[in-house]
């Protein structure tokens, strides 16, 4: 009898729990509506679809990046190493195009995944394995990985005119009027979705971030599942370095510096708990969204560069606050419901 009434307890816990989620990600829908008409009253041009379109291009990097984010952040850790790996990745994939173009663009792709899933099965080694806190390990391979990116390319770019045509384009070609590009990201964010909602594998780390302990106790391995979010993480960094060096035709030394922060930010705007657990590949969606609503915004509106970062930092800040205030409220419900239950 106990073990049917803990089983209905937590299922209504559960219940309760993805309301919440629920009802978080109508809201910052409702206010990234709200945000793209008072801009578009601001400044019509926005609204046009090639702006639209625009938008879509620059976000869908950033959303990809942070769906390898919410995996580390679902088991109560972090990857502030991604921006770095995107730029190694692609630096060592353009140089490679670079010395023998006539390699097929899916060896390169390939590629591209496998060297990022290397570098994040790195870090989740050390983290897992050797007890490093991920945001000591990841710190430092940020560093590493961005110097690693100066020692392969002696400092050097690889520019569009040492590309072969395949690569310049792939991230480009057009396929019923959207860029390559966003399909590869439609595509990534649907495994991920799968992954996380329909898999064992997924519903590990949501375990082990909820309660570590309690999930050892169900046999669910904490190494395993930590290893694998970084890896799942790094896998993505890897691809989008691809992309990113493919679509902007440069593989620059500096390439996504200070991208990182924006990944985080993105996945607590779109709801994810910072301490573990809770998240969905919806709300980073929206969070991805927002994000680059709110950059692109104050370009059109024309606010100046010097404000810019500013006023992004501001309403990061206040997306934090604001999501850490949601979830204490949301534990505090979940407990008094579980007293009740």
């Amino acid at each position: 009898m106990e073990g049917i009434s803990n089983m209905k307890h937590s299922g209504f816990q559960g219940t309760l729990l993805h309301r919440i989620i629920a009802r978080r990600e109508i809201t910052l829908l409702v206010i990234i509506v709200l945000l793209v008409a008072a801009v578009g009253i601001r400044a019509p041009r926005f609204l046009q679809p090639g702006r639209q379109l625009s938008i879509l291009n620059d976000t869908i990097i950033l959303l990809m990046l942070t769906l390898g984010q919410l995996a580390v952040i679902l088991t109560a850790g972090i990857d502030l190493s991604v921006a770095s790996n995107l730029a190694f990745t692609g630096m060592a994939v353009a140089m490679w195009n670079m010395m023998m173009p006539g390699v097929p663009m899916i060896v390169l792709v390939g590629a591209s995944i496998l060297i990022g899933a290397s570098l994040g099965a790195f870090n989740g080694v050390m983290v897992a394995v050797g007890k490093v806190p991920p945001i000591i390990m990841t710190l430092g391979t940020m560093s590493v990985y961005r110097g690693m990116v100066f020692l392969i390319s002696g400092g050097a770019w690889v520019s569009a005119h040492q590309m072969s045509p395949a690569f310049r384009g792939f991230a480009r070609f057009s396929f019923l009027g959207l860029p390559s590009l966003v399909w590869i990201g439609v595509l990534t964010t649907g495994l991920v979705y799968l992954f996380l909602n329909h898999t064992k594998g997924g519903r590990e780390l949501y375990a082990v971030g909820d309660n570590e302990t309690a999930a050892g106790f169900v046999g669910v391995s904490a190494t395993r599942a930590k290893i694998k979010a970084f890896v799942l993480s790094g896998a993505i960094a890897g691809l989008t370095g691809l992309l990113w060096v493919s679509r902007y035709a440069s593989a620059q030394n500096d390439t996504a510096i200070g991208f990182e922060l924006e990944t985080v930010a993105a996945a607590v705007i779109g709801g994810v708990s910072i301490m573990g657990g809770s998240g969905s590949v919806p709300g980073v969606v929206l969070g991805a969204v927002f994000l680059g609503i709110v950059k692109n915004a104050l370009t059109v509106i024309g606010v100046s560069p010097f404000w810019q970062m500013a006023i992004q930092g501001g309403v990061i800040l206040i997306a934090i606050v604001a999501n850490t205030l949601m979830d204490r409220r949301n534990q505090a419900r979940l407990s008094m419901n579980g007293v009740s239950a």
